[in-house]
């Protein structure tokens, strides 16, 4: 684990050598949320967006088998410890779209919120928000870069750091 110190906001860069070790970085990730936050999940496809909520959502209580992707429904909604709503902006033409999908009152919620391609629709994001970038670097390899954009966000940041 590595800390950015040169971010202006709270950053953690996580290594992950294969997809179970993306889906236990996913649960501590769980354990470190908490009610009402937004999660902006970003990285090219295949990147693993989808492994990673597998694992949020396995450290939240929800049996991993039944997170799918929502490409084409949208969202999916889990529930576990607290509801987690898991959307995905890849099919969508525009953040008006996303908008119309209710996501005030996700947000607003007593549940987290996974935003799958959330580079896609950023204007439409809560500026208080888990911004979690994966790369891939290798086959099975991944860098997670976690940055807590306002207070909330940053507090989970804190908590994955310590």
């Amino acid at each position: 684990m590595a800390t950015a110190p040169d971010s202006q906001f709270p950053t953690i860069i996580l290594d992950s050598q294969e997809e179970s070790e993306t889906l236990a970085l996913g649960q501590r990730l769980a354990g470190a949320l908490e009610p009402g936050l937004v999660v902006a999940l970003q990285g090219n496809l295949g990147a693993g967006k989808t492994r990673l909520v597998k694992g949020i959502a396995s450290g939240a209580g929800v049996d991993p088998r039944e997170v799918t992707s929502p490409t084409f429904v949208l969202v999916n909604e889990y529930s576990g410890r607290w509801p987690i709503y898991h959307f995905d902006t890849y099919r969508l033409t525009s953040g008006v779209a996303f908008a119309e999908l209710g996501i005030d009152e996700y947000f607003a919620g007593d549940g987290i919120s996974l935003v799958e391609w959330a580079d896609r629709v950023p204007d439409w994001l809560p500026p208080d928000r888990l911004e979690v970038t994966i790369e891939v670097t290798g086959e099975q390899t991944r860098r997670l870069t976690i940055r807590g954009l306002g207070p909330r966000a940053a507090e989970v940041v804190r908590r994955l750091n310590s």
